[in-house]
């Protein structure tokens, strides 16, 4: 109970109660209680080896043991016992001497502890004594009785009996002849037939495996005819004569019959008379019991468990035709001792108060008691402080020398009971018998009972605080219990710390301090889902938990699949797996569908989620194919029950079928079926012996096909169809070649297939002519000269002709012209196109116009017309000559053509040749033109570095093809407010002279950030610009500005750069900042190493590099800035490359460094390393660092022809990065002066020669985005000539020309790979 300021319990142990199950803690000194030992009776059998009598107590000192048997002092011989208790065993050859009933007594200083009596029981070999037994010789109708009696002792054991013959065969029993339960035989008629001399009673020992058979007796009985009749005079046997019923068993006229409670009653009434009496049974006054039950043809009465009220007069009554013989039986129900409610109790008491033992039993007849102490008979005495008055013993003003063992036992005729009773009278200060300093684990928000037992006389009073303040434990979540336990509800945080529990009473008192730890629950944050896995794959059930951390070390997952843990193995074989509490199922089959659990526990709380796996597997093959012929022998219908689909729908049934004549043994398609339809009809073939099969499909594959079916042959008919796909071809003068494809032969329909060829000329008064051929190809010879048929062509076999053929049209075989040079004859166009004219659109597009050959020089079908160009040289550079051939197919009858993908400044010379499908024609006069001056490409390259807190240097490439004369660069570039990534303020500038390549741009706020646009400019106007971003630093970041630092002997050059690098898309110090950046070359690798700030310690960047000879990147996995160093491996000796790091995986211009590098050559390292120690060389070097980013563009477009710089893929476009509303208005003022309307005429097809022309954009996208936004060029159909676009018949472009599109793209690799810029 709760008292105020403090939780205070007492312990419940009144002064004289009789507390149940008192248990006495062993580190109390105490007398011994009995806690095992054998129950009696124990019957020793001739199988058992030995025998062992069990006693083993408690106590405090240790008990000792002693054995009385049959009230004596008794020392077994032979004794084994064990170290714990009194058990002693007997071996089997000393067991008959040690029959009786034995006692242990457990002792100690305080007291003696006994055990009921122990009968041990030795039953010796059961057999039937040998002796003569005299036939028993009986008129026919006199009843007989057999006497079995078995063995002696029979009654301890299983048994059962038998009547049988010599020859085994059982006795058949009736209403006539029956055994009763001691085993004997009653006839109670005898008739003839009763007659034999070999009966026999088998007894057999179900314990000891054991049958004994008594010596067979014999039967005689005589005839009740008389001996002076003739034996002839009738061959039936006389009836026995009429004889009033009597009773075989019992005797006399009654029975009084006693037996315990509980037990099976058994009334047996064993008539004997002529004819044979029947058995009735009433209970006087009273009806018979529901568990009555009447055995042995009505001669035996049974009521299972026997209970006071079955008690009374029975009487059977036995009558027949002669009369009736009756008999009582007087049952009487007792019972042996037993407890009231329970045996008397142990009790502790303190000195002085009146202690009594009660001993309440009951039983029929009524039990007499016993009383002992410490063993030793205890009667009472008047005259002394301790009375025995019956059933109580009353100790009055008890002292310490009453302490003992008191026992009491009662018994009648039916058995007897025993109790121990600890008395112990003493007075003992508080004893906390729970461990101090005893740690307790609970989980948030559950309960936990923090023990404090404690043993004292008189009862303690017990306090429980927390850090010595009894008032932090107030509240209805704080609850004593009776055992001196504190019992928390709901534990909180809080909650956690030192408690303390003190008990005290009159003798003294006691404390201890438990330690109370509230720990975080065990949850699951990423259970696993229902999932669909297909057979064969794995399958994989996350179950991510988060749990207190000081529970680590008894954390686990398991997994429980349909209520059974599955049990993971790390063997090979094994198909689970769990990692990281993933479940993977390898090879998942049908099998593995079910519920799965996943269990995440700790030792003191768990979790558990559920996920159903659903396996889909192919159907299971149809069941049951059935074939049924429908109107005709060649059209059936199949059915078919489907399998199972496996959890995934059957979306379609294929009908297979297989042939005995043209391809035995190969199964082929025949028809398919919805997936909802089991039935197909089938049109067949005829003349073919036909078997089918049938299987399912469903999203995961096709299933195992169905068992085919009988054999099924069709009978032959006419073909069904004629030949197709007509072909008419000339391929020689004044003959025509026609070819067909043939019938297949399963659609022969029968033998004997053959063509009929007819054909005549188109559009003149002509008769068919035909011809009966076998093959699928004829030839028609001394036709005319490209003249037009018509032909049909029609299937026939031995059963009949196919259907009406449909009629085709072809052509003669063209004219022939011989040219001097080829030994093989050709027919190509004799003409060239005249009056070529040339009209440019811009710079890249033409219009070409001709005047059409005259068709007679044709000399066949007309294919079309040839456009060929091929640009001589730029107007930049008048001495490199090109020679760039390329020619466009324009088909069908036409008089002009657009040209696209031609270059801005450039000479072209052009000409124009017709063609057919023997080849071209003659070319025509050549033209010759020059394109206008168009606007440049855009820049390969843009960088920002040097931020200063108001400037920025900027360096860049020149274009690679400038398209005419350079004139300068447009520099736009717009303050950006990088919280709302909006457009501030802009500003443009006009960069006059071409070589200029960098610029520092002055007068800008600090601490901001930029984006810069650049643009190449010829008279014709800006090319499209490339972006970068950058910001200037704020005055606390000077002391990082980058500097020269001294050449190492390995010729490392150390930068350090700020933490804002120009152009990091996310404005935010996510960049490593890096120190100290340095690079040490050898012949096949590079070192590069750095510094990174204790702020950066756990940064991710990347390393890339270039061989600058053939423009490929390589980019590296992720590399931990904590790692200081990456090495570059598998470079060639005596290359330049160029090195970046970088903040991500994508090449843009965000690096955090940059550097050009050139491997060693073998056999020089050492030369370099001493040359390296001059101090004017390292200077020189790192000059030559720092100016590498300047002169590396000006490289790359001597080494990438075809527009491909390899080395500054376009910038990581970021979508919505900042309104371009102002910067639109910018571009507004410098129009692309080529952009304008364009014809749709335009080409079919497209060829070049050993060059190619540039295709659009120089750059390709890296960031996955087909649209490069500031790098579109708009002044040129290139991309369309490289065969992207889509034309209409007459060759014009489909869609607009302005909708241009970008090819190329490269993905983030995984590892090192190359990337194609």
């Amino acid at each position: 109970m709760r008292l105020a300021g403090s939780l205070q319990m007492v312990l419940l142990l009144a002064l004289t109660s009789r507390v149940a199950g008192l248990s006495i803690p062993l580190e109390v000194e105490q007398p011994p209680t009995i806690i095992t030992h054998t129950s009696g009776p124990v019957i020793a059998l001739p199988i058992d080896d030995f025998v062992a009598i069990r006693c083993e107590a408690r106590a405090n000192p240790p008990p000792q043991y002693r054995w009385t048997r049959d009230g004596k002092d008794f020392t077994p011989p032979y004794v084994t016992t064990n170290k714990t208790g009194g058990t002693f065993v007997l071996h089997y050859k000393h067991l008959t001497q040690f029959q009786g009933k034995y006692r242990c007594y457990a002792f100690n200083k305080l007291g003696t502890a006994i055990t009921e009596e122990i009968e041990l029981i030795v039953p010796s070999i059961p057999k039937f004594p040998k002796e003569d037994i005299d036939q028993v010789v009986v008129q026919e109708g006199e009843p007989i009785i057999l006497k079995c009696d078995p063995p002696l002792g029979v009654g301890l054991m299983d048994v059962q009996i038998y009547w049988m013959t010599v020859d085994l065969q059982l006795i058949e029993q009736n209403d006539r002849v029956s055994m009763d339960v001691n085993g004997n035989l009653y006839f109670s008629n005898a008739l003839q037939k009763d007659s034999r001399q070999d009966y026999s009673c088998c007894v057999a020992f179900s314990m000891i495996r054991t049958i004994i058979q008594k010596t067979a007796m014999a039967i005689v009985v005589k005839s009740s005819k008389p001996d002076n009749d003739s034996a002839d005079a009738s061959d039936a046997a006389e009836a026995p004569p009429v004889r009033i019923p009597g009773l075989l068993l019992p005797s006399g006229v009654q029975t009084e019959k006693i037996l315990l409670k509980g037990r099976e009653l058994q009334l047996e009434c064993i008539p004997e008379g002529v004819p044979t009496p029947t058995v009735k049974w009433i209970k006087m006054g009273d009806k018979l019991p529901r568990r009555t039950k009447l055995k042995n043809f009505g001669k035996l009465l049974s009521i299972s468990a026997v209970e006071e009220r079955d008690q009374g007069k029975y009487m059977c009554i036995a009558n027949n035709s002669a009369g009736e013989a009756v008999h009582y039986f007087d049952v009487i129900v007792e019972e042996p001792p037993k407890w009231l409610t329970e045996p008397p109790q142990s009790q502790l008491t303190v000195i002085g108060s009146d202690v009594h033992i009660k001993c309440s039993v009951s039983g029929k007849p009524p039990p007499d008691i016993t009383w002992r102490r410490n063993g030793e008979l205890f009667e009472d005495d008047p005259g002394s402080s301790r009375r025995v008055l019956d059933d109580t013993v009353v100790l009055h003003n008890a002292r310490p020398e009453d302490s003992a063992v008191y026992q009491c036992e009662a018994s009648n005729t039916h058995g007897r009971v025993l109790a121990n009773v600890n008395i112990m009278v003493t007075n003992v200060a508080p004893l906390i018998l729970t461990r101090d300093y005893q740690e307790y684990d609970v989980i948030l928000g559950d309960d936990i009972i923090m023990d404090c037992t404690v043993f004292s006389s008189p009862p303690a009073t017990i306090t429980w605080a927390k850090d010595d303040d009894p008032e932090t434990i107030k509240g209805e979540r704080f609850l004593s219990l009776q055992n001196g336990a504190l019992q928390i509800i709901g534990a909180e945080k809080d909650d956690s710390g030192e408690y303390v529990c003190a008990a005290f009473n009159t003798e003294g008192d006691s404390a201890l301090i438990a330690l109370l730890d509230v720990k975080d629950p065990t949850k699951i944050v990423a259970p696993p889902q229902d999932v669909q896995i297909i057979s064969g794959t794995t399958a994989q059930l996350p179950c991510q938990a988060e749990y207190d951390k000081t529970l680590r070390s008894t954390f686990e997952v398991l997994w429980i699949k349909d209520g059974e843990e599955i049990l993971t193995s790390f063997e090979e074989d094994s198909r689970y797996l769990v990692e990281d509490g993933m479940l993977q199922i390898m090879k998942v089959n049908l099998s593995d569908q079910g519920i799965y659990t996943c269990i995440a526990r700790t030792s003191l709380d768990e979790d558990n989620a559920t996920a159903v796996l659903t396996v889909l597997d192919v159907p299971d093959a149809p069941r049951n194919i059935e074939l049924f012929e429908l109107k005709s022998p060649r059209n059936v219908s199949l059915f078919w029950k489907p399998g199972s689909d496996h959890n995934s729908s059957v979306t379609e049934f294929i009908v297979e079928y297989e042939e005995s004549q043209w391809e035995p043994g190969r199964w082929r398609e025949l028809q398919k079926v919805p997936g909802n339809q089991a039935t197909a009809e089938l049109a067949l073939y005829g003349h073919l012996n036909y078997q089918f099969r049938v299987y399912a499909v469903n999203t995961v594959g096709p299933g195992p096909p169905s068992e085919p079916t009988e054999r099924y042959k069709t009978p032959p008919a006419a073909p069904d169809r004629n030949p197709e796909n007509i072909k008419i071809q000339g391929h020689l003068p004044h003959q025509m070649d026609i070819t067909w494809e043939p019938l297949l032969p399963i659609e022969h329909n029968g033998p004997g297939l053959e063509y009929k060829v007819s054909y005549r000329k188109l559009g003149v008064e002509d008769n068919w002519k035909d011809h009966l051929v076998k093959r699928h190809s004829f030839v028609v010879r001394n036709t005319s000269t490209f003249i037009p048929y018509e032909i049909k062509i029609q299937s026939r076999n031995s059963h009949g002709w196919g259907p009406e053929p449909k009629v085709a049209s072809g052509y003669s075989g063209e004219d022939v012209v011989f040219w001097h040079c080829l030994r093989e004859n050709v027919s190509v166009p004799t003409a060239a196109p005249q009056d070529i004219a040339v009209e440019v659109i811009n710079t890249t597009v033409l219009r070409v116009s001709w005047t059409p050959v005259p068709p007679a020089t044709v000399r066949g079908h007309l294919g079309g017309y040839n456009v060929h160009w091929t640009r001589k040289h730029s107007l930049l550079n008048p001495n490199k000559i090109f020679d760039n051939r390329q020619s466009l197919a324009f088909p069908g009858k036409r008089n002009h053509a657009i040209v696209p993908g031609l270059k801005p400044f450039s000479e072209y010379r052009l000409t124009v040749s017709v063609f057919n499908k023997k080849g071209n024609g003659p070319n025509s006069d050549p033209v010759t033109f020059n394109t206008p001056e168009g606007v440049p490409e855009q820049v390969p390259v843009l960088t920002a570095s040097n931020a200063q807190k108001d400037s920025i240097l900027l360096v860049w490439g020149p274009p690679l093809e400038a398209n005419g004369i350079l004139t300068g660069y447009l520099l736009q570039y717009y303050l950006i407010n990088e919280t709302t990534l909006e457009v501030v303020d802009s500003q443009e500038m006009n960069v006059t002279g071409a070589d200029t390549t960098q610029w520092q741009l002055h007068g800008l706020q600090e601490g901001s950030l930029y984006r810069f646009r650049l643009s190449a400019c010829t008279r014709a106007g800006c090319g499209p610009p490339l972006a970068q971003e950058s910001n200037t630093i704020t005055p606390e970041h000077l002391s990082l500005t980058p500097a020269v630092a001294p050449i190492q002997s390995t010729h490392n050059c150390s930068l350090s750069f700020p933490t804002s690098m120009p152009g990091n898309s996310t404005h935010l110090s996510l960049v490593p900042a890096l120190l100290n950046i340095s690079s040490y070359v050898s012949d096949t690798f590079a070192k590069i190493s750095w510094t990174a700030t204790e702020e950066q310690q756990d940064s991710q960047l990347y390393v890339a590099y270039m061989n600058n000879r053939d423009g490929n990147w390589w980019i590296s996995e992720a590399v931990n800035t904590s790692q200081s160093f990456h090495v570059i491996d598998g470079l060639t000796p005596g290359t330049v490359y160029t090195v970046r790091l970088m903040a991500k995986g994508l090449l843009d211009n965000a690096s955090i460094f940059e550097d050009v590098i050139q491997t060693q050559v073998k056999g020089v390292e050492g030369q370099q390393s001493n040359f390296s120690t001059q101090g004017w060389v390292i200077g020189t070097m790192c000059a030559v660092a720092l100016l590498t980013l300047v002169a590396l563009m000006a490289c790359f477009v001597r080494r990438n022809k075809g527009g491909k710089y390899a080395g500054t893929p376009p910038p990581h476009q970021r979508p919505d990065m900042f309104s371009m509303e102002k910067v639109k208005e910018k571009e507004d003022l410098h129009p692309d002066a080529e952009s304008q309307g364009m014809n749709d005429d335009t080409f079919c097809e497209y060829s070049d020669s050993d060059e190619k022309p540039l295709k659009g954009s120089s750059l390709c996208s890296l960031n996955g985005n087909d649209t490069v936004g500031d790098s579109v060029s708009r002044d040129s159909l290139v991309d369309y000539a490289d065969g992207g676009g889509e034309f209409n018949e007459d060759g014009s472009f489909i869609g607009e020309y302005s909708g241009r599109r970008h090819g190329g793209s490269v993905s983030e690799p995984s590892g090192p790979g190359p990337v194609t810029a």
